[in-house]
């Protein structure tokens, strides 16, 4: 007889309900932690050293989890095949969650249990989207895949210094990371913003451009491989500016005016905005005319944060069978985001000398947006769907 799974509840029915849902949470726990690490009120964790642990919980932590509650359901629509839900799902869910928490026990735990546990997360997520791909001969999306094997290789550079194998690769697997998320966005992003402007915006019909698109991907790959390969100066500066104008142009080419009337749309427009702004501020950086911090911020604030919580807007409410209208409290959620960024990237250029104060705004901003998100989206996630469907 077959028993019936133990973690039989909506959450665990879909990937992006899962670990939406444990984004939400990270996005807010993580920072709070790490004020307190800056404050000195929370000690660091024994084993990651300096701002390390900060980066690589917010990118293989917060970041990881929205990208795989996204890919676990999109297979799942892309194949009409389920990926995981029940056991399988929470049991993933709880491998990641241990790979937040472990870290805390250095000292008690040994320290290659710890990064064992955290790096098996995109490994064992990896073998499934593939699996289900592969079951399926649906070839053309095995790229994230490559992607997701990407990050799984920067993580274990980063874990790779902190187990003391290497010296320097905890950074350049930081900015692997980085730029394999960014890489992965603006696949994503030529994918849905077509899409959702066209069924968030009747009678609107977005021209594609598949060699815009190669391009537009294809400079930012370089641009990145540059970084990655320890290129400065002018030649990394033209790359930047012409990754920042074949992105502009892209993003130009999807625009429509009314998009200022839809929350869900201008979201996800602003955030793409803000990863164009990285890759200007990338080119200062180049020049020495801004610090490069400015530019990691843009991508991470400003592009990431932004896209992920949009698009987790979005998605949720598809895959709820709810009506794709953001809330109100959901729009006052994507203005704090925008806030966020704008005092931790764009007012350091002007009241440099206030840096501490604008960083505290920007936390503050990212903590009520994320605040919002979970107080409107966890009853959502963790609810059947409204129209009664399966999911």
């Amino acid at each position: 007889m077959k028993s019936s799974p133990v973690f039989n509840y909506p959450v665990f029915a879909l990937g992006f309900r899962t670990f939406f849902l444990l984004a939400g949470f990270a996005a807010l726990v993580l920072l709070i932690i790490w004020q307190g690490m800056t404050q000195g009120t929370i000690s660091h964790s024994a084993y990651f050293t300096g701002t390390y642990w900060h980066a690589h919980e917010m990118l293989l932590g917060y970041t990881v989890a929205v990208i795989a509650g996204f890919l676990l359901t999109a297979v799942s629509n892309w194949t009409g095949k389920i990926t995981l839900q029940g056991d399988a799902l929470a049991g993933l869910g709880l491998l990641w969650l241990y790979g937040r928490i472990l870290p805390f026990y250095a000292g008690l735990l040994p320290d290659g249990l710890i990064a064992l546990v955290d790096f098996a997360f995109l490994p064992v997520l990896i073998y499934v989207i593939a699996n289900t791909l592969i079951r399926t001969k649906n070839y053309k999306n095995l790229v994230f895949v490559g992607l997701l094997a990407l990050l799984m290789f920067g993580n274990g550079l980063i874990h790779a210094q902190m187990l003391a194998l290497c010296q320097h690769s905890a950074a350049v697997g930081i900015q692997m990371v980085i730029a394999t998320i960014v890489l992965m966005i603006l696949v994503i992003m030529g994918r849905v913003f077509p899409f959702f402007t066209e069924k968030g915006l009747k009678g609107i019909l977005i021209p594609r451009n598949s060699m815009l698109d190669a391009l537009a991907i294809g400079s930012a790959a370089l641009l990145f491989t540059l970084q990655l390969v320890d290129v400065s100066g002018t030649f990394l500066a033209i790359a930047a500016i012409m990754t920042a104008a074949l992105n502009g142009w892209r993003l130009a080419s999807w625009f429509v005016f009314r998009i200022w009337f839809v929350p869900l749309l201008w979201v996800l427009y602003l955030g793409y905005g803000w990863l164009i702004l990285g890759f200007i501020f990338t080119a200062f950086a180049a020049w020495e005319w801004v610090l490069p911090s400015l530019a990691l911020h843009a991508f991470t604030v400003g592009g990431i944060g932004i896209l992920t919580l949009g698009m987790m807007a979005r998605v949720a409410l598809g895959h709820t069978g709810r009506a794709m209208k953001a809330s109100n409290a959901i729009a006052v959620a994507f203005v704090f985001m925008n806030i966020a960024a704008l005092f931790r990237v764009v007012l350091p250029l002007t009241i440099a000398s206030w840096s501490n104060v604008l960083v505290y705004i920007a936390t503050l901003a990212w903590l009520a947006a994320f605040a919002l998100f979970i107080f409107v989206y966890a009853p959502i996630l963790t609810k059947v769907r409204a129209d009664g469907k399966e999911g």
